[in-house]
């Protein structure tokens, strides 16, 4: 751990010579590489864990209306009224639904079975689709108008679109609420998680980071014994809304991010932020403003200088193109196989509510392993194991027989336990890669990809010859762990603020593996 800081203050100094701004001594060297809201208001405190505290709480709603579709239209027995033997035939007037688990479903309630069960698909279609609309806009609006004000409004999107769904008397304003309550939750997932990385300093960014998944894994278990002693699907859609309401108390109880605040030269606003989170934190205040005004001296920014950035640096350099790229293709791997590798465990038949339960608890290990993981091992090193470990797996399922079931259960159990983990690797991972002045832009596109595999991952599933889903799933992650290699390694790094600081990374991470080497 001591190396590798000693090898990043050296590259700072090196890098700040370059740029032409001499030092006289290496203590300035250290100061310029110090992240300065660490400096301010420490590695973590009372103040950090209660915003981190608050802010968890989003993510249940993200489970909740993400996965929804699984106890809104459940697998359903039904018959003929008349019965006729042909249940989609023409000269069945009307259908009987078997009302013995589930007393009411979207599918019983608008008949969406025969011609129009590829309904319920759609459903599930918009709303990924919506998550990807909300992963790019909420992304924008928040690097335009900071993280507060726009995660307040997706919540409150979310809270009141999801009721308006369950009130729903038709169909087609049922889809419309749900993908609108679908743009607020992938509203505030990216926001949410920009926000933890932002106030947590390099010590415990990594834990925080990925123990940030494990209230989605909560909510993913939380829906079975929801959907367990409420059948009705309106009355489950409105207990997975209205939490969201609760919500709106975050334009009273959070500040913005003081990182964002300093980003785009609102640096007196900042002082103020950083100095309440010092107090909270019982730590000394009198040489904030002296450090926030060093601060922004050493990177010139100044009120005529303010660079807000947009979604074209994130391909105006080569390097900047490579982190969008390789991230961008990790991000489609986990959306892509997760959905597909799900689809293998939702057919291990049985009770449904204990099968959604296991799908759930099988990510909550691999995601608390991801804390050891990807501190012991780093971002980098940690993401190709687990695409290797993935691709692996679900490739070799492919060829193995049907019978014993077990083989490929356990296979599908393998897989689904190194795409758990990769997911908050690569969250993480990205969140770092990325500056301040397009984090939010860089994670809610590179989420974008992974909206992208959910929706064509149906497709691949549905093929006949049950061989080449696992081919085609079990080869993309491993194309994921090459693109790995690319990228540089973030552990115990500042996070960087501008496109310079983003690029010097991979410079940092070189001399760092050289050095190594001797």
């Amino acid at each position: 751990m001591d190396f590798d800081e000693k090898n990043i203050e050296i590259q700072g100094f090196l890098q700040y010579l370059q740029n032409g701004k001499e030092k006289s001594s290496s203590i300035h060297a250290q100061e310029q590489h110090e992240d300065i809201i660490q400096k301010c208001i420490g590695v973590l405190g009372k103040w950090h864990l209660w915003i981190c505290f608050i802010i968890f709480l989003v993510k249940f709603g993200v489970a909740w209306h993400q996965l929804s579709i699984v106890f809104l239209a459940p697998p359903v027995s039904y018959s003929c009224v008349n019965n006729e033997t042909d249940v989609c035939s023409n000269k069945c007037s009307r259908h009987i639904y078997d009302m013995s688990v589930f007393t009411n479903t979207i599918t019983s309630e608008w008949d969406l079975i025969c011609s129009k069960s590829y309904l319920v698909s759609l459903t599930q279609t918009l709303t990924m689709l919506g998550i990807l609309v909300g992963n790019m806009l909420f992304g924008c609006l928040s690097d335009k108008y900071g993280r507060k004000s726009p995660l307040v409004f997706a919540v409150t999107l979310q809270g009141f679109a999801g009721l308006g769904a369950a009130f729903s008397p038709w169909f087609s304003l049922f889809l419309v609420m749900k993908f609108l309550s679908a743009v607020a939750t992938g509203g505030t997932m990216i926001t949410s998680f920009v926000f933890v990385m932002e106030i947590i300093g390099t010590e415990w960014r990594t834990v925080l980071g990925i123990l940030y998944q494990i209230p989605f894994n909560c909510g993913h278990l939380l829906m079975p014994l929801f959907s367990y002693y409420v059948r009705d699907w309106r009355n489950f859609q409105i207990i997975i809304s209205a939490p969201s309401l609760l919500l709106i108390s975050y334009y009273w109880l959070l500040p913005e991010s003081p990182r964002w605040q300093l980003a785009v030269g609102k640096e007196n606003i900042a002082i103020t932020t950083l100095t309440k989170a010092a107090k909270w934190n019982k730590l000394p205040t009198e040489n904030i403003g002296r450090n926030v005004n060093q601060y922004l001296a050493h990177k010139n920014v100044g009120s005529n200088e303010i660079h807000k950035g947009n979604i074209l640096d994130l391909v105006r350099t080569p390097i900047m193109r490579m982190y969008t790229i390789a991230v961008g293709f990790n991000w489609f791997v986990c959306g892509f196989c997760f959905f597909g590798v799900s689809q293998f465990i939702g057919q291990l038949g049985g009770n449904i509510f204990i099968n959604v339960a296991i799908s759930a608890i099988i990510q909550v290990p691999s995601t608390i392993f991801a804390c050891y993981a990807t501190k012991a091992w780093g971002r980098k090193k940690t993401l190709l194991i687990a695409n290797i470990i993935t691709g692996i797996a679900i490739f070799v399922m492919g060829f193995v027989p049907r019978d014993p079931s077990w083989i490929k259960t356990t296979l599908s159990s393998i897989g689904m336990f190194g795409l758990a983990l990769s997911f908050p690797t690569v969250y993480i991972y990205s969140g770092e890669l990325f500056p301040t002045i397009v984090r939010n832009i860089g994670v809610g596109t590179a989420s974008m990809c992974a909206r992208i595999g959910s929706m064509i991952a149906p497709f691949v599933a549905g093929i006949v010859e049950p061989w080449i889903p696992s081919v085609i799933f079990g080869i993309l992650p491993l194309i994921g762990a090459v693109l790995c290699l690319k990228l540089p390694e973030t552990l115990d790094c500042k996070l960087p603020d501008d496109i310079e600081e983003a690029e010097a990374l991979a410079g940092t991470s070189k001399k760092n593996s050289n050095t190594l080497a001797l």
